[in-house]
């Protein structure tokens, strides 16, 4: 693996906001591995400091923004995305950037001036490795216009990108496929600047938007015309999304390694894989067993051919379980259940669900020598047929947790699809 990358010194730029049209000074520091990308508001009471990352993301417009409130004040970072594509692009991890204004700034509308800043300052290893996440099955977004999808790829990052001809105003589709890493990012992708589309001018300025946009920092196409400007490369609009693409996958809790194939997307797809990928890298983290078979018996009373859970890979205690059931050709009920087309009765996956949800209710140290019985169940509903062959993921939220009573939503899955879904309650009563 390799090691967390920082700054060696500090460095400045200055620069007007895209979006906002203000003046903004930017310092970039040194930081600690394990820091992230840390934004201090140097111009709001008590510099206030907002981290990258998916829990502060918020919906603006054309660009990706961070939002929280830090000891009562509101806290906004917009336009993240080319200095965190530039910082992703040199390997670096861990940076403080202090700013003066709400919005980074746009510069020359691509990462290429944040690249030649940052690079300047030098670039250090820091004693700590860098966590990765290989995406081992397919992750995908799409809208039936626009879609994104994360493939297995052990070698790095990997995007090929495919941009329409919007109508005809781009002069033809365009399509860049890139291999991350330093030199083709500054090569090929830091210098590609942001665009839009000539008739679209009127309607951003009356949203607010683009106050700090020029014909020199926005590629403005008129048609297949570039309005008072040159392209950097006949492909530029598709570079400049992949740019935006690899500052929003900065929001991913670790760096990723897989292939991304995108047609069309922009920031609010990229976002929505992001947050699958980084749900997908938390299930990873966890561990794979937190009860096995001796504990699951010690808990639950019931045995052989009525035992419905194997282990349970997932716990909040008093929150939430998840459970895992294996279904085999040789469950006994398959020899009356169709046993021309087995298929696993739902009564089962009722019992399933509900002896999932009555492990976390045993480990409940209050509820020695009890034992929950049904009581109620509501919404219950059947979507897929269970086979043998298939793994359920039994999952169980709590609705209400009582000394007495108690009330859960659970699901069954099978690869991600749901197989059934109900409202269970339960009361405890004495063994």
């Amino acid at each position: 693996m390799s090691a967390q990358r920082t700054i060696a010194r500090e460095a400045t730029l200055t620069g007007i906001g895209l979006h906002s049209g203000e003046t903004v000074n930017v310092r970039f520091k040194p930081a600690q591995p394990d820091t992230g990308m840390r934004f201090v508001r140097v111009d709001l009471p008590g510099r206030p400091a907002i981290t990258a990352h998916p829990s502060h993301l918020c919906q603006r417009m054309r660009r990706t923004a961070l939002a929280m409130t830090v000891d009562g004040i509101d806290v906004e970072v917009h336009t993240t995305e080319h200095f965190l594509a530039a910082c992703t692009g040199l390997g670096l991890d861990n940076l403080v950037v202090e700013l003066d204004a709400v919005e980074l700034p746009g510069l020359d509308g691509s990462a290429v001036e944040f690249t030649n800043c940052l690079r300047a300052a030098g670039i250090i290893e820091q004693a700590v490795a860098r966590r990765y996440f290989d995406v081992t099955t397919p992750v995908s977004v799409s809208d039936g216009k626009s879609s994104i999808i994360a493939l297995p790829y052990r070698d790095g990052l990997k995007i090929t990108y495919t941009l329409d001809d919007h109508g005809g105003e781009l002069g033809g589709a365009q399509v860049v496929e890139i291999e991350l890493n330093e030199e083709s990012f500054v090569s090929n992708i830091a210098p590609a600047r942001t665009f839009c589309l000539a008739k679209e001018v009127e309607m951003l300025r009356k949203l607010g938007l683009g106050k700090g946009a020029t014909t020199q920092n926005t590629c403005v196409y008129d048609g297949k015309r570039i309005i008072d400007n040159e392209l950097r490369f006949p492909d530029e609009a598709a570079r400049h999304k992949i740019l935006d693409l690899i500052g929003d996958l900065a929001h991913a809790t670790r760096r990723v390694n897989t292939h991304i194939i995108a047609v069309r997307t922009g920031h609010k797809e990229n976002m929505q894989l992001v947050q699958e990928l980084n749900r997908r890298i938390e299930q990873a983290a966890r561990p794979k067993v937190v009860f096995d078979i001796p504990k699951i018996l010690s808990l639950l009373p019931h045995r052989y051919p009525f035992l419905m859970v194997d282990r349970v890979i997932e716990y909040e205690p008093g929150k939430a379980i998840v459970g895992i059931k294996n279904v085999t050709i040789n469950e006994p009920y398959f020899q009356g259940h169709f046993p021309t087309m087995p298929v696993m009765p739902g009564v089962l996956l009722l019992e399933a669900m509900a002896q999932v949800g009555a492990i976390m209710l045993m480990d409940i140290p209050e509820n020695a020598g009890k034992i929950p019985y049904f009581m109620s169940m509501d919404k219950v509903k059947f979507r897929r047929p269970v086979y043998p062959g298939d793994q359920l993921r039994i999952e169980i939220e709590v609705i209400r947790l009582r000394q007495r009573m108690s009330a859960c939503w659970a699901r069954v899955l099978v690869e991600e699809q749901l197989c059934s879904e109900a409202e269970i309650r339960c009361v405890m009563m004495d063994r």
